[in-house]
């Protein structure tokens, strides 16, 4: 009955017919691509560091006015929290399916900063970072010293100067992260025995540096001209206030001797420039390397993604210092590109197979028409029902297409 409505009406049908196959056509540009669909809830991560301080120390000084305030932020379904003997603090709040991940962060964030007027003074000077997380992984990237004379530390800290800010602007980039030997620091190795013979505290050692390494304004000499000042000029001065080097840190005095000599960080410590952590190394085929992982946005398209990355990457490897390189490690959109190319070669096989078995047992080139114009249809079209339930294109709707296309292939033949 439902069939023989549109085989009296053939014009109705093939205009029908012609504006499924444009709809399909439209949306399938603005369909997103993934490797796999957004089942997983959205997530924002909140990360500090207290210096020198325990897990337990760090869990209640820190995670306790963090949580507290973080607790009840608009959908949020629940929140997981980590403290580590090395003073490292993290809090992964889960939100519900479907919630902007964008605005739930600046939630998050809104409530850290209420939070930071509880926190202890380091964790503040170090800084509370608040991010969202993606699942999708579209890329590794890895950089690498082909001669070894750049080490894991200075390709990390290259990539995150000179390389995340670049990645991020690429359209559809989530979020760049970058893992190898951490951060640039000034290492401060104490001597104990000088210190003791000195009667010097880690603390007094401490306060010095804290005291003698701040930003500071400077001023200025004269006053503004006016029209009953006799000053021509006015002179602004500069200050040194951060220190950057070795031996600006090694001319930190510590305190004054009795004699007038002044006793200095450099009489009692080795200082030097490092990482921040050597619990970490990162090496690929016995090379320094620093891996850098590219997190796909939500509801982009990771082949537009994977081609930007790579075309940006390329632009920027050519101010690489010498002897750099970099390597796409893996690459997640090379199990779509295959899964496009199993359906496309799915879909011409068994549309071959029904027109010779058709043409076979019928013989009849108008029976063969039939289903070259309705398979087409029918899965050009689905293109379309998939933007409207927002789905995307990824590993498992390209397999419901390959079985889709059996379906069809049935349909047809009956």
């Amino acid at each position: 009955m439902f069939s023989k409505f549109f085989i009296n009406r053939p014009i109705f049908a093939t205009v029908l017919a012609l504006l499924i196959v444009v709809a399909g056509l439209v949306t399938l540009n603005i369909l997103p691509v993934a490797q796999f669909p957004e089942i997983t809830p959205p997530t924002v991560q909140v990360s500090a560091v207290y210096p020198g301080a325990n897990a337990e120390t760090v869990a209640q000084t820190v995670g306790i006015p963090v949580e507290q305030q973080v607790n009840g932020v608009d959908g949020m379904l629940y929140m997981s929290s980590n403290s580590s003997s090395s003073g490292a603090y993290s809090l992964t709040i889960t939100f519900a399916v479907g919630t902007d991940i964008d605005m739930a962060t600046v939630q998050v964030q809104n409530r850290v900063s209420i939070a930071q007027s509880s926190l202890p003074e380091p964790v503040v000077v170090q800084g509370v970072t608040v991010q969202k997380q993606s699942s999708n992984i579209v890329m590794f990237l890895t950089m690498t010293s082909q001669d070894s004379v750049y080490n894991s530390l200075y390709l990390t800290n290259y990539a995150k100067l000179n390389l995340v800010d670049q990645l991020t602007r690429v359209p559809g980039v989530g979020a760049v992260n970058v893992m190898g030997a951490g951060d640039y620091s000034m290492r401060i190795w104490l001597d104990p025995e000088a210190m003791r013979i000195r009667n010097i505290s880690p603390q007094q050692v401490y306060q010095s540096i804290q005291s003698q390494n701040v930003e500071v304004s400077a001023g200025y000499i004269g006053q503004p001209i006016g029209q009953d000042n006799n000053n021509a000029f006015q002179y602004t001065l500069n200050v040194q206030g951060r220190l950057k080097s070795p031996e600006q840190f090694g001319n930190i005095i510590i305190r004054r001797e009795q004699d007038g000599a002044m006793l200095r960080l450099k009489d009692i410590a080795r200082i030097d420039l490092g990482s921040a952590s050597y619990s970490v190394v990162s090496r690929l085929n016995g090379k320094p390397t620093a891996a850098i992982a590219i997190y796909q946005q939500p509801g982009s398209n990771s082949l537009d993604v994977s081609k930007g990355v790579k075309a940006k990457m390329e632009e920027l490897a050519e101010s690489f210092p010498s002897g750099v390189a970099y390597n796409v490690t893996l690459d997640t959109t090379d199990v779509i590109h295959a899964s496009i190319d199993e359906v496309m070669v799915t879909f011409f096989e068994t549309t071959l197979l029904v027109i010779l078995v058709i043409f076979l047992f019928l013989q009849n080139w108008r029976a063969v028409i039939i289903p070259c114009i309705t398979i087409p249809v029918s899965l050009i079209g689905t293109f379309a029902v998939m933007a409207a339930f927002g789905f995307s294109i990824n590993t498992l709707t390209l397999f419901g297409l390959i079985l889709a296309v059996a379906i069809v292939v049935d349909d047809a033949i009956v």
